[in-house]
This record gives structure tokens, sequence and C-alpha cells, in this order.
């Protein structure tokens, strides 16, 4: 396993690193596994087209992310949020725990 100086989350398939610690800003989303975490940018992901869906929370408009060394769907993208109390989503990230390791 490769060592980092800042703890990240990496693709649980392939250990592409996708997102830092330090950007993680709430563990307390949910998607279609399951648990989620929002995170505030992430990386190494290729952004999919997008889509108006109908979440929990409200309309958005996403994209889902998938890893950019594997492929691996992770989670999704907030691009617009129609709901003014959702509008601190844009632009964020959703990924799926069940997706990636925590790596130190």
């Amino acid at each position: 396993m490769a060592s980092f100086s800042h703890p990240l989350f990496s693709c649980r398939i392939c250990q592409n690193p996708v997102a830092l610690r330090d950007d993680l800003l709430s563990k307390r989303f949910v998607a279609k596994s399951g648990g989620a975490y929002l995170f505030r940018h992430a990386m190494n992901v290729v952004v999919g087209k997008k889509e108006d869906r109908q979440l929990m929370t409200g309309y958005f408009s996403v994209a889902d992310i998938f890893c950019s060394k594997c492929g691996q769907e992770l989670g999704w993208k907030y691009v617009k949020a129609y709901d003014p109390a959702q509008k601190y989503k844009e632009g964020r990230f959703i990924i799926e725990t069940a997706k990636i390791l925590k790596q130190y």
C-alpha cells in the first residue's frame, strides 16, 4: 500500500486516490449502496453525463462519477440544486463508502 502525507480515500478496486480527508464535508449521506460521504473536491474521477434526478433531499441536476483508472462508479457530482436550501451541495461530490478505502 502506498503511503501519503495526508489521509485520503481511494477506489476500493484499484486504490486510485479519489478524495482527500481534508475535503470531507459530511459522513451523513445515503446513496445507492448505503452510506456515502460528501466531499468538497474529488480527484482522478471521470464525470459522466449530466441529468436531472429526484433524490431524497430534492430535485437536482447531477452527473455520475467514475474512477479514472478502473471505471468503477463511485457516486455523483451535484451540478445544480433546484431548491435554494440545497444550493450548498452544488459542485460537491457524493462518494459511496462501499466503493472507497481510507488510507494513511
